[in-house]
């Protein structure tokens, strides 16, 4: 796509994540790539020539703000540390305003000290299935949506799961600045997210193929017809992500935690929260920065292929990609597809994957991976304490807990996992786990080689009769 607009280029542009590359671009022109290299692009400032606090406690006067829209987002109201939009062009929904809830009785699941202060300690969910589209999406969306409306876009498209789709077609509803043209792959999208999009108005496009082939066609047909692309490859949508890590501060009264551990799919998340942490640091706005774990499903592990098995890293930007590009081309020959019950981050070619190992080298980071039965057992855990999230949500609670059994988590460690979206995004999951009906438990589940289902809360069948209800009662209390 090659509109643009002339901005203020010293203090704020894009700029190649290649070192040896470095090439430039005004914050006004669209790309998703560079034009030198072919690298993935980040959106970097001179912060000593802009206007930024010299504590993060500064952001806490702005709560007393919040009928002003920048200030009731929980994206804008970091606006300082993301200041690649002049205010009175930013497109708010309200977004970001989730909660960071400590989980004792998830933090005992996971084999983590509970007697221990707010601050010192224990597990941590960030809730981001709080916002208006029900995913994380949503802190993403605003960011790239507000460029696209800075450049004076008229369509916006993407390639998704679902959780994209519905975030796009919900700016594109409620603001009427452009149309959202979906791209879906067959069969590869819950009805919960699928619902949305439909419901919203967004043009839908349902290809035969998986993710991978859906972002391979939106990006051409992006290029082409000169569509604005808001796939997490868009570096203004990691900008606004990087505001989950902000929040997650801000509730923990700015004080760093021990780990972060998120899922891992299209990697857009950890490379977010990978820049984040590293601007905080280069201000000293922040002492020190947490580790992070990113979490595949074994049926869509990439990133756990190539950094843990195969030991590919960041390497300063160096990055060896024929290690890369052997394993992609082992994935053609043998026609493998991402497969997992964790529909969210089904995803085999992660465009964010040089971003994430900046983030893991960054945050001396690790990567797991985990079974669709550890992700399930994990999420009936989150949700038995009162935070349903969609099965790939809980991957990050799954993963908490195997490193923790292997030592790598201390029991006194303060973890952070990321629920990257709602229960009722996947109901049918949720549903199927806890179902007495074992017909309908092998058809949703049992072909992703879940076999029990350890925690479920089944219904109990009685006769429509009131003594037979209040024994049942009596017997299940």
């Amino acid at each position: 796509m090659a509109t643009s607009v002339q901005t203020n280029t010293d203090q704020v542009f894009q700029r190649c994540v290649a070192p040896d590359c470095g090439a430039t671009y005004d914050v006004g022109e669209v790309r998703t790539s560079c034009g030198t290299c072919g690298g993935l692009l980040d959106v970097s400032y001179e912060w000593d020539r802009l206007d930024v606090p010299d504590s993060l406690r500064w952001f806490e006067k702005k709560w007393a703000r919040r009928n002003e829209p920048l200030c009731r987002s929980g994206v804008w109201r970091f606006h300082e540390l993301l200041p690649f939009a002049p205010p009175e062009k930013v497109v708010t929904i309200g977004e970001g305003q989730t909660m960071l809830s400590r989980c004792d009785g998830v933090a005992r699941y996971v084999g983590l000290n509970t007697s221990v202060g707010m601050n010192t300690g224990g597990l941590f969910l960030e809730y981001e299935g709080l916002n208006p589209s029900g995913s994380f999406k949503d802190n993403g969306m605003t960011a790239a949506f507000t460029h696209a409306h800075t450049i004076g876009a008229k369509r916006a498209a993407c390639a998704s799961t679902g959780n994209t789709s519905a975030s796009l077609a919900l700016y594109c509803g409620v603001s009427k600045l452009m149309q959202a043209v979906i791209f879906i792959g067959s069969g590869k999208i819950s009805y919960g997210k699928l619902s949305q999009a439909l419901d919203y108005g967004a043009l839908t496009i349902q290809i035969a193929g998986d993710f991978d082939d859906a972002m391979q066609r939106v990006r051409e047909v992006t290029e082409q017809l000169g569509i604005y692309l808001v796939n997490s490859v868009n570096p203004f949508r990691l900008e606004g992500q990087k505001t989950i890590m902000y929040r997650v501060l801000e509730s923990l009264d700015w004080e760093v935690p021990d780990w972060i551990v998120v899922p891992g799919g299209n990697l857009g998340n950890s490379s977010a929260f990978g820049k984040a942490f590293m601007e905080l640091h280069e201000l000293g706005l922040i002492d020190r920065i947490p580790r992070l774990a990113v979490i595949n499903a074994v049926g869509a592990n990439t990133l756990h292929e190539l950094f843990e098995v195969r030991g590919q890293r960041w390497n300063g930007g160096q990055i060896d990609h024929q290690t890369t590009a052997k394993f992609y081309d082992e994935m053609n020959e043998q026609n493998r597809r991402a497969s997992t019950i964790a529909s969210a981050i089904e995803i085999n070619r992660p465009v964010n994957y040089e971003k994430c190992l900046r983030a893991l080298d960054i945050c001396d980071g690790v990567v797991r991976e985990v079974t669709d039965q550890q992700i399930l057992d994990a999420k009936s855990q989150v949700g038995a304490s009162g935070l349903g999230c969609e099965p790939a949500s809980a991957a990050s609670v799954a993963g908490a807990k195997m490193l923790r059994a292997e030592g790598i988590i201390a029991p006194s460690d303060r973890v952070v996992c990321i629920l990257t979206g709602h229960q009722l995004k996947d109901p049918t999951a949720t549903v199927a786990y806890h179902t007495t009906d074992q017909e309908e438990f092998n058809r949703v589940l049992g072909s992703r080689g879940v076999q029990r289902a350890e925690f479920a809360n089944r219904a109990v069948a009685v006769p429509n009769e009131l003594d037979e209800i209040i024994r049942a009662i009596q017997l299940n209390s």
